[in-house]
């Protein structure tokens, strides 16, 4: 780990002006990410912001119906929530599927949103990594590659999103609050995160000095969620695949239905144009498997994970179907 300055920010403007000032800075939080990669030497910031004590964490409704999740609560803390519990189960169930319980205590909602990817060269300093070391090349593709990405993937990269916190959101249509030396602005979730393109090291389309303030969830809830994780076991591992399922139905017949997967793309991947397919029909095993198929049509497999294709088209019709039969 190399040597850095650090500063404790004792408000929001205070960590913006730092770290907008200081050279190589990045944020830190509750560190259960950036602390990995510093001590393996994939990240080398110069200055750290430490935003521990600002105050941003707490989780309160919103004007329009919808709740706010400060950027600073805990994992654990967000997923115990009452309101969430009640009016968000699908992200209850996420979160409480990532990690451990260590971690959830520690890691921040904010900064799940900035969790880097979990690819092999990615962390390995001494292969080729373009998400690393920009043009350098891209390991992943011609070597093992597993758990890598099947949808939007490029030439330079096939990395996936690690966060299980990050598929719920997409699925739920959350937005994202930021502050930075412009001003304050809200992103919604689906353009938050990136895909690799020819610029893999970008993740996210902030700013290096942008700062997440909180995250706000829809006031539109519903009432049959499921969160399918599969995974190499059962705990403390990422997901090959993952689920976030959402849906209601009305006289028999699906009145709306959200989804999003993880797992299997550089961000949570949701296609709203299958979605909207799926208005008007029944809710039955061909028809979600319809819609697997059509939210995989453009899907490529690589050496190894080509078997993800297919694990995807059943995980979302298992997914639907547990979330129709959940009491």
């Amino acid at each position: 780990m190399n040597s850095f300055s650090y500063l404790r920010a004792v408000n929001v403007a205070d960590a913006v002006e730092d770290i907008n000032t200081k050279n190589k800075a990045k944020f830190i939080a509750g560190g259960t990410n950036i602390l990995d990669l510093m001590k393996v030497n994939v990240e080398r910031p110069e200055h750290l912001t430490d935003l521990t004590r600002l105050p941003l964490t707490e989780i309160q409704n919103t004007e329009d119906g919808g709740l706010r999740l400060g950027a600073l609560a805990t994992n654990a803390v967000t997923a115990w929530n009452e309101q969430v519990q009640q009016r968000y189960p699908l992200l209850a169930k996420a979160i409480l599927a990532g990690a451990s319980a260590q971690l959830r205590n520690m890691a921040t909602n904010g900064g799940n949103l900035f969790q880097r990817t979990r690819c092999y060269y990615f962390y390995d300093t001494a292969t080729p990594c373009n998400k690393r070391e920009p043009g350098s090349g891209c390991s992943a593709i011609n070597g093992y590659n597993r758990i890598h990405a099947v949808l939007g993937t490029s030439e330079h990269c096939i990395a996936t999103h690690p966060s299980d916190m990050c598929v719920a959101l997409a699925a739920l249509d959350a937005k994202v609050n930021v502050t930075g030396t412009k001003g304050d602005w809200v992103v919604d979730f689906a353009d938050f995160h990136r895909l690799p393109g020819d610029q893999p090291e970008l993740d996210n389309n902030l700013q290096p000095g942008d700062l997440v303030t909180s995250i706000d969830l829809p006031a539109k809830t519903f009432s049959k969620v499921q969160y399918l994780k599969l995974r190499d076991r059962q705990s403390y591992a990422f997901a090959i695949v993952s689920v976030a399922a959402a849906i209601e139905l009305e006289g028999g017949t699906i009145k709306e239905i959200q989804m999003a997967l993880g797992g299997v793309a550089h961000k949570p991947w949701r296609d709203k144009s299958a979605e909207a397919m799926m208005i008007g029909k029944t809710p039955t095993k061909e028809n979600f498997r319809l819609l697997a198929e059509t939210v995989l049509a453009t899907a490529k497999g690589y050496s190894y994970n080509s078997f993800k294709i297919e694990l995807a088209k059943r995980a979302i019709v298992r997914a639907f179907t547990e979330a129709l039969q959940a009491v």
